[in-house]
Protein backbone atom coordinates (compact mmCIF):
# COMPACT_ATOMS: atom_id res chain seq x y z
CA UNK A 1 0.00 0.00 0.00
CA UNK A 2 2.75 2.22 0.91
CA UNK A 3 5.10 1.68 -2.60
CA UNK A 4 1.71 2.01 -4.25
CA UNK A 5 1.22 6.18 -2.78
CA UNK A 6 4.76 6.84 -3.14
CA UNK A 7 4.63 5.30 -6.89
CA UNK A 8 1.47 7.44 -7.42
CA UNK A 9 3.15 10.52 -5.66
CA UNK A 10 6.57 10.26 -7.94
CA UNK A 11 4.08 10.17 -10.71
CA UNK A 12 2.18 13.57 -9.73
CA UNK A 13 5.35 15.31 -9.41
CA UNK A 14 7.53 14.13 -12.67
CA UNK A 15 3.93 15.36 -14.74
CA UNK A 16 3.80 18.62 -12.73
CA UNK A 17 7.73 19.45 -13.13
CA UNK A 18 7.47 17.80 -16.56
CA UNK A 19 4.51 20.79 -17.43
CA UNK A 20 7.78 23.53 -16.89
CA UNK A 21 9.75 22.01 -19.80
CA UNK A 22 6.50 22.20 -21.66
CA UNK A 23 5.60 25.46 -20.65
CA UNK A 24 9.47 26.22 -21.78
CA UNK A 25 8.81 25.14 -24.99
CA UNK A 26 4.97 26.74 -26.04
CA UNK A 27 6.74 30.06 -24.93
CA UNK A 28 9.98 29.19 -27.26
CA UNK A 29 7.09 28.21 -29.93
CA UNK A 30 4.87 31.34 -29.35
CA UNK A 31 7.78 33.59 -29.50
CA UNK A 32 9.30 32.03 -32.95
CA UNK A 33 6.01 32.23 -34.55
CA UNK A 34 5.47 36.27 -33.29
CA UNK A 35 9.28 36.89 -35.05
CA UNK A 36 8.00 34.49 -38.50
CA UNK A 37 5.08 37.50 -38.26
CA UNK A 38 7.63 40.39 -37.97
CA UNK A 39 10.00 39.27 -40.67
CA UNK A 40 7.45 38.63 -43.13
CA UNK A 41 6.07 41.70 -42.75
CA UNK A 42 9.51 43.57 -42.80
CA UNK A 43 10.55 41.69 -46.26
CA UNK A 44 6.88 41.20 -47.70
CA UNK A 45 6.90 38.45 -50.56
CA UNK A 46 10.84 39.13 -51.85
CA UNK A 47 12.34 36.41 -49.48
CA UNK A 48 10.56 33.12 -48.29
CA UNK A 49 13.47 32.03 -46.15
CA UNK A 50 13.11 32.40 -42.48
CA UNK A 51 16.95 33.17 -40.68
CA UNK A 52 18.21 30.56 -38.67
CA UNK A 53 17.52 32.08 -35.22
CA UNK A 54 13.55 31.90 -35.91
CA UNK A 55 14.08 28.47 -37.16
CA UNK A 56 16.37 27.15 -33.98
CA UNK A 57 13.58 28.58 -31.70
CA UNK A 58 11.06 27.11 -33.73
CA UNK A 59 12.67 24.05 -33.73
CA UNK A 60 13.77 24.32 -29.93
CA UNK A 61 9.95 24.96 -28.82
CA UNK A 62 8.79 22.03 -30.68
CA UNK A 63 11.07 19.40 -29.16
CA UNK A 64 10.65 20.67 -25.65
CA UNK A 65 7.19 19.98 -26.19
CA UNK A 66 7.30 16.42 -27.94
CA UNK A 67 9.57 15.71 -24.53
CA UNK A 68 7.03 16.73 -22.18
CA UNK A 69 4.60 14.47 -24.38
CA UNK A 70 6.55 11.92 -23.85
CA UNK A 71 7.54 12.63 -20.17
CA UNK A 72 3.70 12.63 -19.79
CA UNK A 73 3.15 9.30 -21.32
CA UNK A 74 5.92 7.58 -19.48
CA UNK A 75 4.95 9.06 -15.74
CA UNK A 76 1.51 7.39 -16.40
CA UNK A 77 3.05 4.11 -17.72
CA UNK A 78 5.65 3.81 -15.71
CA UNK A 79 6.93 1.79 -18.51
CA UNK A 80 10.88 0.77 -18.35
CA UNK A 81 11.69 1.76 -21.70
CA UNK A 82 9.79 5.08 -22.17
CA UNK A 83 11.48 6.28 -18.93
CA UNK A 84 15.04 5.61 -20.06
CA UNK A 85 14.05 7.45 -23.80
CA UNK A 86 12.71 10.27 -21.97
CA UNK A 87 15.45 10.36 -19.11
CA UNK A 88 18.10 10.41 -22.63
CA UNK A 89 15.97 13.11 -24.15
CA UNK A 90 16.04 15.50 -21.07
CA UNK A 91 19.90 14.91 -20.34
CA UNK A 92 20.64 15.65 -24.56
CA UNK A 93 18.68 19.15 -23.48
CA UNK A 94 20.84 19.49 -20.55
CA UNK A 95 24.30 19.01 -22.48
CA UNK A 96 23.19 21.52 -25.42
CA UNK A 97 22.34 23.91 -22.65
CA UNK A 98 25.63 23.80 -20.65
CA UNK A 99 27.51 23.53 -23.97
CA UNK A 100 25.82 26.94 -24.84
CA UNK A 101 26.16 28.59 -21.33
CA UNK A 102 29.68 27.36 -21.98
CA UNK A 103 30.82 28.93 -24.78
CA UNK A 104 28.76 32.18 -24.02
CA UNK A 105 30.88 32.65 -20.61
CA UNK A 106 34.57 31.13 -21.68
CA UNK A 107 34.54 32.33 -25.37
CA UNK A 108 34.76 36.56 -24.83
CA UNK A 109 33.56 35.98 -29.16
CA UNK A 110 31.27 34.15 -28.87
CA UNK A 111 28.62 36.15 -30.83
CA UNK A 112 30.60 35.09 -33.81
CA UNK A 113 30.02 31.70 -33.35
CA UNK A 114 26.89 32.28 -34.64
CA UNK A 115 25.55 33.05 -38.13
CA UNK A 116 24.24 36.71 -38.73
CA UNK A 117 20.95 37.47 -37.97
CA UNK A 118 19.22 39.89 -40.96
CA UNK A 119 16.03 40.17 -38.92
CA UNK A 120 17.77 41.67 -35.77
CA UNK A 121 15.50 40.12 -33.37
CA UNK A 122 19.00 38.21 -32.06
CA UNK A 123 20.06 41.42 -30.71
CA UNK A 124 17.15 42.24 -29.39
CA UNK A 125 16.74 39.22 -27.34
CA UNK A 126 20.22 39.82 -25.93
CA UNK A 127 19.04 43.62 -24.85
CA UNK A 128 15.83 42.04 -22.99
CA UNK A 129 18.55 39.91 -21.13
CA UNK A 130 20.92 42.45 -20.56
CA UNK A 131 18.09 44.82 -19.38
CA UNK A 132 15.88 42.02 -17.12
CA UNK A 133 19.24 40.11 -16.09
CA UNK A 134 17.45 38.77 -12.92
CA UNK A 135 13.96 37.70 -14.01
CA UNK A 136 16.10 35.41 -17.16
CA UNK A 137 18.50 33.97 -14.38
CA UNK A 138 15.55 32.78 -12.47
CA UNK A 139 13.53 31.59 -14.91
CA UNK A 140 16.85 29.81 -17.04
CA UNK A 141 17.49 28.38 -13.00
CA UNK A 142 13.88 26.97 -12.74
CA UNK A 143 13.35 25.84 -16.14
CA UNK A 144 17.35 23.87 -15.71
CA UNK A 145 16.32 22.40 -11.65
CA UNK A 146 13.10 20.94 -13.40
CA UNK A 147 14.81 19.13 -16.20
CA UNK A 148 17.33 17.72 -13.66
CA UNK A 149 14.88 16.68 -10.89
CA UNK A 150 12.66 15.06 -14.05
CA UNK A 151 15.65 12.77 -14.74
CA UNK A 152 15.97 12.06 -10.84
CA UNK A 153 12.45 11.40 -11.03
CA UNK A 154 12.08 8.79 -14.02
CA UNK A 155 15.59 6.74 -12.94
CA UNK A 156 13.33 6.84 -9.41
CA UNK A 157 10.49 5.37 -10.91
CA UNK A 158 11.99 2.92 -13.08
CA UNK A 159 13.35 1.68 -10.51
CA UNK A 160 10.67 1.53 -8.64
CA UNK A 161 8.48 -0.16 -11.83
CA UNK A 162 4.93 -0.39 -12.82
CA UNK A 163 2.27 -1.24 -9.95
CA UNK A 164 2.45 -5.07 -9.67
CA UNK A 165 -1.28 -5.23 -8.88
CA UNK A 166 -2.45 -3.72 -12.43
CA UNK A 167 -0.29 -5.63 -14.72
CA UNK A 168 0.18 -9.72 -14.92
CA UNK A 169 3.62 -11.48 -15.95
CA UNK A 170 1.85 -14.25 -17.82
CA UNK A 171 -1.45 -15.58 -18.42
CA UNK A 172 -1.04 -18.53 -15.54
CA UNK A 173 -1.64 -15.40 -12.70
CA UNK A 174 -4.90 -15.93 -13.56
CA UNK A 175 -5.69 -19.46 -13.61
CA UNK A 176 -5.51 -19.92 -9.72
CA UNK A 177 -8.45 -17.15 -9.42
CA UNK A 178 -10.51 -18.87 -12.37
CA UNK A 179 -10.07 -22.21 -10.69
CA UNK A 180 -12.62 -21.95 -7.33
CA UNK A 181 -15.07 -20.95 -9.52
CA UNK A 182 -14.89 -23.64 -11.95
CA UNK A 183 -15.19 -26.24 -9.17
CA UNK A 184 -18.52 -24.84 -7.71
CA UNK A 185 -19.69 -24.74 -11.28
CA UNK A 186 -18.91 -28.36 -10.80
CA UNK A 187 -20.16 -29.04 -7.66
CA UNK A 188 -23.26 -27.13 -8.52
CA UNK A 189 -23.85 -28.79 -11.65
CA UNK A 190 -27.40 -30.77 -12.01
CA UNK A 191 -27.92 -34.01 -13.83
CA UNK A 192 -31.21 -34.55 -15.39
CA UNK A 193 -32.45 -37.95 -16.88
CA UNK A 194 -34.86 -38.00 -19.68
CA UNK A 195 -38.09 -40.10 -18.30
CA UNK A 196 -37.97 -41.97 -21.82
CA UNK A 197 -34.65 -43.02 -21.67
CA UNK A 198 -35.12 -44.94 -18.37
CA UNK A 199 -38.25 -46.84 -19.81
CA UNK A 200 -36.45 -47.81 -22.79
CA UNK A 201 -33.67 -49.37 -20.60
CA UNK A 202 -36.15 -51.03 -18.04
CA UNK A 203 -38.00 -52.10 -21.65
CA UNK A 204 -34.68 -53.81 -22.68
CA UNK A 205 -33.48 -55.24 -19.64
CA UNK A 206 -37.06 -57.24 -19.25
CA UNK A 207 -36.58 -58.23 -22.69
CA UNK A 208 -32.88 -59.56 -22.37
CA UNK A 209 -34.54 -61.57 -19.12
CA UNK A 210 -37.10 -63.34 -21.15
CA UNK A 211 -34.58 -64.50 -23.83
CA UNK A 212 -32.33 -65.85 -21.31
CA UNK A 213 -35.13 -67.56 -19.53
CA UNK A 214 -36.17 -69.17 -22.91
Amino acid sequence: MMGRMARSCLQSVLKLVNSVIGLAGMGMILYSLWMIRVWLKQIGSSDSNLPWFIITFLILGVFFCFVTCSGHIAAETVNGHCLSCYTVLVFLILILEAAVVADIFLNRSWEEDFPEDPTGKFDELKNFIKSNAEMCEWVSISVVAAQAISIFLAIVLRALGPDPGNYYDSDDDLVPARLPLLRNQSQHASYSIDPNLSQQGVSWNIKINDKANN
